[in-house]
């Protein structure tokens, strides 16, 4: 399929608290793309099924598939903002392979995002106001778990950038994305 310029999948990765939502969603405003957080694609399995219940996951997937295949139908000038939460495990970059998967049938570019910050500076905003209400991770001691036993998926993509956002604002960090693709 032939590139479309004017279309780009985003795909923001990153810790819980690293800001992938607030960046996303200016992202989403400077490019005029439909933002999909991964929570939701989440919270409907998180409100329906504790997370060891084998229907969370199948849950998960089917809305994930479903919101996949009909991204693929969207008009073909439509951009997409994606956050996710991936470690680098045969899982995760399996759900990964997704992303160009459907940036190929779109004709798009695909960008792919790294956010990290400091260990301390995550966990201070991990138990920020209104993360809770929102289902999202506010548990310091799993983060730390998540932090010691996985490393972040960096999402192989003809554009990718890592960007540590321990002392940026989320307006610097969208703008360096948006420098680093050329917008």
């Amino acid at each position: 399929m032939t590139q479309n310029p004017a279309s780009r999948i985003v795909h923001i990765n990153g810790w819980p608290g690293t800001g992938k939502l607030t960046v996303g969603r200016l992202l989403a405003k400077s490019l005029g793309a439909r933002l999909i957080d991964n929570h939701m694609l989440l919270n409907p399995a998180e409100a329906l099924f504790a997370r060891s219940n084998p229907l969370h996951a199948s849950l998960r997937e089917q809305i994930r598939r479903a919101v996949f295949d009909h991204a693929v139908r969207a008009d073909p000038a439509d951009s997409f903002v994606f956050t996710d939460a991936l470690a680098d495990d045969e899982h995760d970059s399996a759900m990964f392979s997704w992303y160009p998967d459907l940036a190929a049938a779109r004709g798009a570019d695909l960008v792919a995002v790294l956010l990290d910050c400091a260990p301390e500076e995550n966990a201070r905003r991990l138990i920020s106001s209104g993360r809770s209400e929102a289902l999202k991770l506010t548990d310091t001691a799993r983060l730390q778990q998540l932090r010691a036993n996985y490393k972040l998926l960096r999402g192989l993509a003809e554009h990718t950038v890592e960007i540590d956002t321990t002392d940026l604002s989320p307006e610097r960090t969208a703008a360096r994305i948006l420098a680093h693709i050329g917008v």
